[in-house]
């Protein structure tokens, strides 16, 4: 029997606290995707009831919510979807619109605050986007129909997407669930009510690159801008033990040192430090930072923790290096694509983190889909643990 085939173990219904966290990262997602993949292989029955998810992340937890079935069939449902993507079904890669667009947004550059100018929202049009999320996902009037069935049945607790709100800076988290209590903060709240398509596209509106999303008076786009406390949605909606999925790789000490350019920094090499420090680094923080909060709690005895808890957290993140890895996969990028992205010096660095969350190529997908089938697998044993630990007393329960 090959290695990770073993007989499932773990039970098909998790602890009631148990969350699923999915941040951003754009193609990355096909990791997150592959990860999936791997638990499903390893606790085909397991339903997780609280699902937290953000740009890229939010797609697939979308996805998995509204799957009627348990981890095992929708983890393979989802992996499918990457497995067939192509940059034209995330936007338009036809040089016409590419060209309107990127010309659109130079002669708006160029008008000074001129009172008339072009009408630009992004850099590419994303609606292939939302054709490909209402093709994969039954939806009626935008809602999506599989997420309320499953919080009928019994099967979810709450369903978390974040958006960034452009008119006041908020980061606000919109929630689907039973019995869910909002919260508010100066910077960041929640509202409740049914996820549609439009919360899915406005998390995963890359700003400048994707067009933002009007949602009531307001308009959206990916929640991973300014959202310094990706696990805090999962806290406020109960979870004791967190289970992340990052598609950051976490480089030692030679690489971290290692020089990806030579000269003067392209356009591109600050876009993907840029890209790292808002999707990718955020959720390590705030990982450590639970990390710390946790060993502090466990220190005081039950009777002096005023409410506070521990939460539990086993973050997966990629074996490898994803951004080495698309500059290999950059010449089988669509013609007109390749050409704006060197145009910003993506072939100047060795590691151009900033492409890699644009490679939407069926060849790159497949083998990040791999990595994180097998690094899932690699840690089978404590994902089981984290599943099966006993759920915290639910009047412990404190949110950040």
């Amino acid at each position: 029997m090959p290695a990770g085939d073993a007989p499932p173990t773990g039970p098909a219904s998790p602890p009631p606290d148990l969350a699923l966290v999915l941040s951003g990262g754009g193609a990355r997602g096909a990791y997150q995707a592959g990860v999936l993949r791997g638990i499903g292989r390893l606790l085909p029955e397991l339903r997780v009831p609280i699902l937290v998810g953000v740009s890229a992340g939010g797609i697939n937890t979308v996805v998995i919510a509204a799957h009627p079935a348990p981890l095992g069939e929708a983890s393979r449902t989802l992996a499918e979807v990457w497995r067939r993507l192509e940059t034209a079904d995330v936007f338009r890669v036809d040089t016409p619109s590419l060209a309107r667009n990127f010309t659109g947004w130079v002669t708006r550059l160029s008008t000074g605050g001129a009172a008339v100018y072009p009408s630009v929202r992004g850099l590419v049009d994303a609606s292939p986007l939302r054709k490909l999320i209402e093709s994969t996902v039954a939806t009626v009037d935008g809602e999506f129909l599989g997420i309320g069935r499953n919080l009928e049945r019994g099967l979810l607790h709450a369903v978390a997407l974040t958006t960034l709100n452009y008119s006041t800076g908020q980061t606000i988290t919109w929630v689907q669930g039973a019995d869910i209590r909002p919260w508010s903060r100066p910077r960041r709240r929640s509202f409740n009510g049914r996820l549609t398509v439009g919360h899915v596209m406005a998390s995963a509106a890359l700003p400048l690159f994707f067009p933002a999303v009007r949602l009531g008076d307001s308009w959206h786009g990916d929640g991973g801008v300014r959202l310094d406390a990706p696990l805090s949605g999962a806290v406020h909606l109960g979870a004791s033990r967190i289970l992340a999925i990052s598609p950051r790789y976490e480089q030692n000490e030679e690489e971290a040192s290692r020089r990806k350019i030579s000269g003067y920094p392209p356009p591109a090499q600050i876009l993907s430090h840029l890209m790292n420090s808002i999707f990718l680094d955020v959720l390590d923080r705030d990982a450590r930072t639970l990390e710390l909060f946790n060993r502090l709690v466990r220190q005081l005895p039950p009777e002096r923790r005023e409410g506070m808890r521990p939460v539990d957290i086993l973050v997966l993140r990629p074996s490898e290096d994803l951004g080495l890895l698309a500059a290999k996969y950059e010449p089988r990028l669509p013609p007109a694509f390749r050409y704006l992205t060197r145009s910003l010096g993506t072939r100047e660095s060795t590691t151009p983190d900033f492409l890699s969350m644009l490679m939407f190529q069926p060849d790159y997908l497949g083998l990040l889909l791999e990595i994180g089938e097998r690094d899932a697998l690699a840690r089978g044993d404590e994902i089981r643990r984290l599943v099966a630990a006993r759920p915290a007393p639910a009047a412990a329960a404190a949110s950040p």
